[in-house]
């Protein structure tokens, strides 16, 4: 059984504590996605966006760059000071995702790039999209796609899943962090708030680093959920765990970097 309310704090605290380590090991990939999310809701001079779970503001700050009044929010406060420093064209503010800070039907477009996941009550959340949006408004979602064509991230749950670790009581169960990788259940989340015209495309890639020790840092130290997790564990564990990894990180290596294939889900939709 899932605690939605433990999950979102847990959620929460770890993000407030990773926002820094985040933005050093992760705006690469996230800013790939993007151009595609505004291109899928239409976004350019003049368009209202709001982007939920902003993190340190990329995607906000593309908005902004294309002319759209882009407004981002996010649970984690720290995220929201560094999205301010960076990206001054652009308004932050911290909120939840799933009791967004906004008057009703006040936004053209909504985005969150990676957010759901890491939301308790995904289905509350695209309720709070719907609710903001104006009529025919557009909503464009990304997800992980399942970890077999998700390298950057299957490579270090594999390694835990061979380990058979125990998962510390202070990580609180949570929402299947796959489960938007099926495009029935992304087309299910946004057809029950009265979404329509839903479509749904694979977006895949490849992501560079230049060694195993930065990828293993970045999943340990730049994310939340599975970090928790391996963290928590006997040295000799987290030996065993980071030998798995290694191993199965070095089938991709280039030369002197490692080219990790990634694949995500976006879903598009506009509210009848």
């Amino acid at each position: 059984m899932i605690d939605a309310d433990a999950f979102n704090a847990f959620e929460a605290a770890g993000w407030n504590a990773r926002a820094l380590e985040y933005d050093h090991y992760w705006p690469a990939l996230t800013r790939r996605l993007s151009d595609p999310l505004l291109d899928a809701v239409g976004a350019g001079h003049g368009t209202r966006v709001v982007d939920v779970a902003c993190g340190p503001g990329y995607l906000t700050g593309r908005a902004a760059e294309r002319g759209a009044m882009a407004v981002g929010v996010d649970i984690a406060e720290p995220m929201i000071r560094l999205a301010q420093r960076r990206f001054p064209r652009a308004e932050f503010r911290q909120g939840d995702a799933q009791a967004l800070p906004f008057p009703d039907r006040c936004f053209d477009a909504v985005v969150a790039n990676l957010g759901l996941p890491h939301f308790g009550q995904p289905e509350q959340a695209v309720g709070e999209f719907r609710r903001v949006l104006t009529p025919g408004g557009r909503v464009a979602l990304t997800a992980w796609n399942h970890p077999a064509h998700a390298r950057l991230v299957g490579v270090l749950l594999e390694a835990v899943h061979e380990v058979g670790v125990t998962v510390p009581e202070t990580v609180p169960a949570g929402p299947n962090f796959f489960r938007f990788a099926d495009d029935a259940e992304l087309e299910s989340l946004l057809e029950d708030q009265d979404f329509i015209d839903i479509g749904i495309r694979t977006v895949e890639f490849v992501h560079s680093v230049d060694s195993a020790d930065e990828l293993w840092d970045g999943l340990l130290y730049g994310t939340v959920r599975t970090a928790a997790v391996v963290r928590a564990q006997p040295d000799d564990v987290i030996r065993q765990i980071r030998a798995g990894f290694n191993r199965r990180v070095e089938g991709y290596r280039t030369g002197p970097t490692y080219r990790l294939p990634v694949s995500f889900k976006l879903a598009h939709a506009r509210l009848r």
